[in-house]
């Protein structure tokens, strides 16, 4: 019998009507690895706050507390030197509220480290710099950065930056003066 069935078995020689071109198949996207800062914030993080493990125990400690004895200058030097992440944050658009907390956290590093001795001791177990890290990387790693062509970014970003620096120069000024007064200059 033919022509009233089709057949269901097609013939193997013959393409069919739409078939695929020869060549490799499109490539799928590539995810975009995006973990957080750069090497460089990653490696200030560990000498900051990481560096040494103290014996007996599983904490770290960093050079951090150790420039912070010097009253004054060994935590502006800290301070300024851990700013690196904060560029990184504004760098990677990370929102501006997370901005705040990385603030917040050299605001506290910084008034900690104003009360001699104990405030070092207290900017041992606070490690701001690596709190901080922590904060940039996950806000990237969640896809919580702003776009880039989002306006007014910038200008928030550095109004947050100014603002936090203000801050810490008011208490940088009053630790200084704090200081001169103990020692009898003021």
């Amino acid at each position: 019998m033919t022509g009233t069935r089709p057949d269901p078995m097609p013939d193997p020689t013959s393409a069919p009507k739409s078939a695929p071109t020869p060549g490799p198949p499109p490539a799928a996207p590539v995810p975009v690895d995006r973990t957080g800062g750069s090497p460089l914030t990653a490696g200030l993080a560990r000498v900051l706050d990481d560096l040494v493990r103290v014996p007996g125990t599983r904490y770290r400690v960093g050079v951090d507390p150790v420039i912070g004895v010097i009253p004054g200058v060994g935590d502006a030097v800290a301070t300024v030197v851990a700013g690196i992440v904060l560029v990184e944050a504004v760098r990677n658009r990370v929102p501006v509220r997370i901005l705040f907390r990385i603030g917040w956290n050299y605001l506290v590093d910084a008034f900690l480290g104003v009360i001699p001795f104990v405030g070092d001791v207290a900017d041992a177990a606070h490690k701001a710099t690596s709190k901080n890290l922590r904060l940039v990387n996950r806000a990237i790693a969640e896809g919580r950065t702003v776009d880039t062509t989002a306006r007014g970014y910038l200008v928030r970003a550095a109004g947050a930056v100014a603002l936090m620096l203000l801050a810490l120069l008011g208490l940088a000024g009053l630790a200084v003066w704090g200081l001169l007064a103990l020692i009898g200059l003021f």
